[in-house]
């Protein structure tokens, strides 16, 4: 019995991911921003949740390059005091 797998799982996720995805637009390049700046406060803090963490790609819809530079760009404002670590 222990072999055995529950089909209605495995057909509800087979029919959930059949779904064509539409692509993220990506918010940087709609903007023309060509590389992010840790002085922008406005547009570091679309990339921050509301608990204070840095959004992954898969939220954003960044490029892997423009994720990092989004991720550097945060810690630097933190550092500098121009972001909270945290929201209480």
């Amino acid at each position: 019995m222990a072999g055995k797998r529950n089909s209605s799982s495995s057909s509800s996720r087979k029919n959930r991911n059949d779904a064509p995805r539409k692509p993220k637009k990506n918010p940087l390049t709609a903007a023309g921003i060509a590389t992010v700046d840790y002085k922008d406060i406005n547009l570091l803090r679309t990339f921050i949740s509301d608990r204070g963490k840095i959004r992954s790609r898969r939220v954003t819809g960044l490029s892997p390059q423009q994720q990092r530079q989004v991720a550097t760009a945060v810690k630097n404002a933190r550092e500098m005091a121009l972001l909270p670590y945290t929201t209480h």
